[in-house]
């Protein structure tokens, strides 16, 4: 696939989720507690969507291909740059449905999150390189679909129910394994395999590790207090956001 064609398909699939977002009012409507953010409401959604497509892409990818984590740079089996280029448009559709949605000081997080994603995302599909590093990275999105369904029942004013509950648990522990656990994965494979990686690939690598690490970190902080140790005002305050 050509640089044309890469970057084709991530005009594509940022239309793609688009039109997805725009649909998703009449698909799932939102519930009475959830109508004054619809906009919030179909944003979860598509990102729930994302998050399925995404993670099981990347697991049946290390299932076809196990050497595909031997390894990480050169490796690029049939639909790999496709997923990840797919990822990229989503990504770019989630950053303009916040940045005309939402106030810049609720969302400038997820912002910089998004930018340092497409950025590395991006690199990888223009390059065609890096796409077990990337596949990598889409294990992310196995915890992203529970931390989704979590914010869906939030919205829903469900907070008090068994599924909710059940929901937070699974997200806490998929949040550690498939979140914190690979970005430090990924940052201890950067540093050990430092002569595989040219300077400026290795650089955006680890100032991007640099920056989702503490991030992560603090958002795992939020969620383990707003489930467990949280009251009725910081509940509504979340899901007010």
């Amino acid at each position: 696939m050509a640089v044309g064609a890469g970057l084709l398909l991530m005009a594509g699939s940022f239309a793609a989720f688009r039109l997805l977002n725009r649909g998703l009012e009449r698909l799932v409507p939102p519930p009475p507690s959830a109508r004054r953010n619809r906009w919030k409401w179909r944003n979860i959604w598509t990102s729930l969507a994302h998050s399925v497509l995404s993670s099981s892409g990347a697991l049946l990818g290390f299932y076809l291909y196990p050497g595909l984590h031997e390894d990480l740079v050169g490796t690029h089996p049939p639909g790999a740059r496709s997923l990840v280029a797919v990822s990229v448009g989503y990504f770019l559709e989630d950053f303009v449905d916040m940045l005309c949605n939402q106030k810049f000081h609720q969302s400038w997080e997820l912002l910089f999150h998004h930018s340092v994603v497409i950025v590395c995302f991006g690199i990888a599909v223009l390059l065609h390189q890096y796409m077990g590093f990337a596949f990598v990275a889409l294990l992310v999105e196995i915890n992203s679909i529970f931390l989704h369904l979590r914010q869906i029942l939030l919205m829903a004013d469900l907070v008090h129910t068994t599924c909710y509950r059940l929901t937070s648990i699974v997200n806490l522990g998929t949040y550690v394994v498939f979140r914190i656990t690979t970005l430090a994965w990924m940052t201890r494979w950067l540093l050990l395999n430092r002569q595989q990686v040219p300077l400026a690939a290795y650089t955006v690598g680890m100032v991007g590790m640099a920056i989702m690490m503490p991030m992560n970190i603090i958002l795992f902080y939020r969620l383990l207090r707003s489930d467990f140790f949280k009251s009725s005002r910081d509940v509504r305050r979340e899901k007010e956001k």
